[in-house]
């Protein structure tokens, strides 16, 4: 009978989300900032989208690569932040068990692929640095979309596999959830079952798809100092250095908050600490990286000004 009563609540009953907004000093402000920041993911990648696909001075595959970024970042914000603003302005935080599914499963398919979408970034950087002879070669169009496909199929089934595993458990502890979405870890802590042996299994998805992306990020990046230090050119070095640095400094808006998350175990970090993160990598960083990628690249302000003269103010010619 118990077990059917936990089976009943599980399907029948929706969660209440406890996030940031709700146990903020502030919350009029901070809905206030979040709002502007997802208007501003929006924009911004949008734009990059648009700019990237309308220029084909720019259809190669760093920016093919950093089109799928945005891409990405749009569609992460936009799982996550509507939902939350809503929640707080219409005073409902309720979310179904379906819904709560959904938005994970969609939550880790976009985080697990843009996880593996930077190490193949860096790879990128890497052999257009050290290896420019072989440019052509080693990043062909077929690798290109190899790396792409890669990076979604695997995201997407790591998140069907994680989903499914963590939406099986009866939840009879409490309906709330104290986070700003329905993530893995704060939905753990409701189980009444034994989870120790799923949590290592989460560990393990940490470790496959931020600990090991983020290694391959640091060697390459590591490689591409030393080739970049023995340049004779100055402006070589300059273009070189100015191009990592907007790369490293996504890499650790990104990934810095989901390793904690996802890596340290869950006794190690509070709910409020959770809370606190998971708004940079959902929120923050899809609103920032057009500005560091677009702002300090002198190709993506041509090209933005070509687009602009071209297609929004075209010149006419005069009688």
């Amino acid at each position: 009978m118990h077990r059917m009563e936990v089976w009943n609540y599980t399907l029948g009953s929706n969660f209440i989300l406890v996030g940031i907004l709700n146990d903020s000093g502030f919350p009029e402000l901070l809905c206030a900032t979040i709002t502007f920041l997802y208007l501003l993911a929006l924009t911004n990648n949008g734009l990059l989208l648009l700019l990237i696909t309308m220029d084909s001075r720019l259809h190669v595959p760093m920016y093919l690569l950093l089109r799928q970024l945005s891409l990405l970042d749009l569609l992460f914000a936009s799982v996550i932040t509507p939902k939350a603003i809503m929640d707080f302005l219409l005073k409902d935080n309720t979310i179904s068990f379906a819904g709560c599914a959904i938005q994970m499963f969609l939550a880790l398919i976009m985080g697990s692929t843009e996880d593996l979408l930077l190490a193949f970034m860096a790879y990128d950087r890497y052999v257009a640095i050290c290896h420019p002879l072989n440019y052509t070669t080693f990043m062909s169009p077929r690798v290109l979309w190899f790396m792409v496909a890669t990076s979604w199929t695997l995201a997407s089934l790591s998140a069907l596999v994680y989903t499914s595993y963590t939406m099986h458990y009866p939840f009879c502890k409490s309906r709330m959830v104290k986070h700003l979405f329905c993530e893995i870890p704060p939905l753990l802590k409701l189980a009444c079952a034994d989870t120790s042996r799923y949590e290592l299994m989460v560990y393990l998805m940490g470790v496959m798809f931020l600990i090991t992306p983020l290694v391959a990020i640091l060697v390459s990046y590591t490689l591409i100092l030393f080739t970049v230090l023995r340049m004779p050119s100055n402006e070589g070095r300059k273009k070189a250095l100015v191009t990592c640095s907007s790369h490293l400094t996504v890499v650790g808006m990104y990934y810095g908050p989901a390793t904690f998350i996802y890596v340290l175990p869950i006794s190690f970090h509070s709910p409020k600490q959770d809370n606190i993160l998971s708004v940079f990598y959902t929120v923050v960083t899809p609103a920032l990286n057009p500005l560091i990628y677009s702002l300090r690249n002198k190709e993506v302000m041509r090209a933005l000004r070509r687009v602009f003269g071209k297609h929004i103010l075209p010149s006419h010619p005069r009688d």
